[in-house]
């Protein structure tokens, strides 16, 4: 049976960017595959997975399925373990589990000409500040400061920070901004913090996660040109999917990667910030 089926799951989907931009790139690189989308809540996401056939080649998982999927990979990556969250599954007889949003935010970043930073902030304490986290220690952040609506359910992030050998504090939202080089919001679209200047003023350069609606009012309150776009995020992601599905790594450049890359950012279809 030939393994061409892909597809990204979660709940709600409907939204999702993903079927275009990994269509874009499976049509570059001239594959007989096919990407959709379903529809499946974290209560179906066992039974959905075990009823897939050979034919299933791989998946993407957006919320909130990336801990059911960390569960359902055999081994996995390093980003993935570090953040218990997998949002790409390579299938076979040992399903790989990977997490491409942490390289996804360190490729968005330094597409905007940012690569280091040695203080960082974090908004949102959610599944993707993790992630968030992991990345800017990448970058080498050394103290991060964690901002969340309730700092008692960021404790897992300061336990992670002693594992990558990073200072993590955690505070509100209403506490005072020192300032740093990059910030990483990771809050739901259309969320609005009263502080939103403040942090602007003393947050360096942004990347918002969230790409609808476009611009959040976090990114309207930052100067446009400190300002990293989620759909930036979101595109490089799913190219170091994309890597997965064809090589077996996040981190096996394609062939003709800038030809892919460019189909999927036009297929993206990213607006301006203005």
């Amino acid at each position: 049976m030939s393994v061409s089926r892909l597809a990204v799951w979660g709940d709600p989907i409907a939204h999702s960017k993903s079927p275009a931009l990994h269509s874009a790139a499976i049509r570059v690189l001239g594959l007989d595959w096919e990407y959709g989308r379903r529809q499946v809540d974290a209560g179906g996401f066992n039974a959905a997975f075990h009823d897939l056939d050979d034919s299933w080649r791989g998946l993407s998982l957006t919320m909130p399925l990336k801990e059911q999927a960390f569960r359902a990979a055999v081994r996995r990556d390093r980003h993935a373990e570090l953040t218990g969250a997998v949002n790409t599954l390579l299938l076979g007889e040992t399903p790989l589990g990977f997490n491409t949003d942490v390289g996804g935010i360190v490729d968005a970043f330094a597409e905007h000409g940012v690569r280091s930073a040695e203080r960082a902030r974090i908004l949102g304490a959610g599944a993707t500040a993790s992630s968030a986290l992991v990345a800017v220690a990448e970058m080498g952040a050394q103290r991060i400061d964690v901002r969340a609506r309730r700092p008692e359910r960021a404790e897992a992030l300061r336990v992670l920070g002693e594992q990558l050998g990073v200072e993590v504090t955690v505070d509100g939202f209403a506490a005072g901004a020192a300032p740093v080089d990059v910030t990483v919001a990771t809050l739901p679209g259309g969320a609005v913090l009263e502080d939103s200047a403040a942090f602007a003023a003393a947050g360096g350069s942004l990347l918002d996660v969230a790409y609808a609606p476009w611009p959040s009012a976090l990114a309207a309150a930052w100067p446009g040109d400190e300002v990293t776009p989620g759909h930036s995020m979101l595109l490089h992601q799913a190219l170091r999917q994309v890597r997965v599905f064809v090589h077996g790594s996040p981190l096996h450049e394609l062939g003709d990667e800038a030809t892919v890359l460019a189909a999927m950012r036009t297929a993206l279809e990213v607006p301006s910030l203005s």
